[in-house]
């Protein structure tokens, strides 16, 4: 709605991860090396943990984007799954045809065939599972076995982990130790300080086609205090903040306007006594009725 009122040429802040707003931050650039060094190693598991809404997807994607030709990947976004179903979404990455009446055994037995003729080609074979915390324990425990199939020379499958703090308390279990001792690389995502939430805001703007500042001082500190660094929290918040001022019809976001934005979010951190948070969210409430209105016109 606002993006032609502020000369953007797309929304800013929109929480559908897109490799094209990676904002290479020391916290982000730390974890797309570390992943890029161990994929390169071709050793082992590689793990990565962040809580909720620090970028695991998008640094997930962006990791797959900038590795070499010599990588076929392999991506499981939900990873719910029996080991079965885990080891057929694998061979659908692989492109292997599997019938339907296979069991585990003989899937598996197909899709190391297709790992040996990759490699055979000079081609390394990484997997890369997101929401990993989801997974069930006999499920984390088939992965493992996935990463015996190898030659004399090196592992035919790399897998990387991508999970909330809650596959680390996972993986402690003593019933799949073993899976934790083969993870080689690791890093935990951190959150957002202040002078990196700045510099994150602006350089979505501009991924957007807008340099100046949209938003004042006083605004990038309410958005550091309400997201509390979180990367999805800040999108949602600017994005928030930014529908206000279009309707109110003006150009530039103010402290009130994040406040109010944090009123109407309830995983924000409020800075506000709980009755002004709920005026401020009633506020917003207002403000968005107002530019639908000036939308249906």
């Amino acid at each position: 709605m606002y993006t032609k009122h502020f000369g953007l040429h797309e929304p800013p802040f929109g929480i559908t991860p897109d490799t094209s707003y990676f904002y290479a931050c020391p916290i982000y650039q730390r974890a797309l090396n570390t992943l890029l060094v161990a994929a390169n190693s071709g050793e082992g598991f590689i793990k990565i943990i962040g809580e909720v809404g620090t970028g695991k997807t998008l640094l997930c994607r962006k990791f797959l984007s900038v590795l070499g030709p010599e990588f076929v990947t392999a991506y499981i976004p939900n990873p719910m799954l029996q080991p079965r179903g885990l080891m057929l979404a694998l061979a659908d990455e692989l492109r292997v045809t599997v019938a339907g009446d296979l069991d585990e055994f003989q899937i598996i037995k197909a899709i190391n065939y297709r790992l040996l003729m990759l490699a055979k080609n000079g081609k390394r074979v990484l997997l890369c599972i997101d929401e990993a915390q989801a997974m069930p324990l006999e499920t984390l425990e088939s992965v493992r076995l996935l990463t015996n199939l190898e030659t004399e020379k090196r592992k035919l499958l790399q897998i990387v982990l991508f999970g909330q703090p809650e596959l680390d308390r996972k993986l402690a279990q003593e019933s799949i130790r073993q899976l934790n001792q083969r993870i080689t690389f690791q890093y935990r995502l951190g959150l957002l300080d202040r002078a990196e939430t700045v510099s994150y805001i602006r350089h979505r703007l501009k991924v957007a086609g807008v340099e100046s500042d949209l938003f004042s001082p006083s605004a990038m500190t309410a958005l550091h205090r309400a997201s509390r660094g979180v990367p999805r929290l800040l999108n949602i918040l600017a994005h928030k903040a930014l529908m206000q001022v279009y309707g109110e019809g003006g150009s530039k976001v103010a402290e009130r306007h994040v406040l109010a934005a944090a009123g109407d979010t309830p995983t924000a951190r409020h800075p506000l006594p709980m009755a002004l948070v709920w005026g401020a969210g009633a506020v917003f409430l207002l403000v968005i009725a107002g530019v639908t209105g000036m939308v249906l016109q």
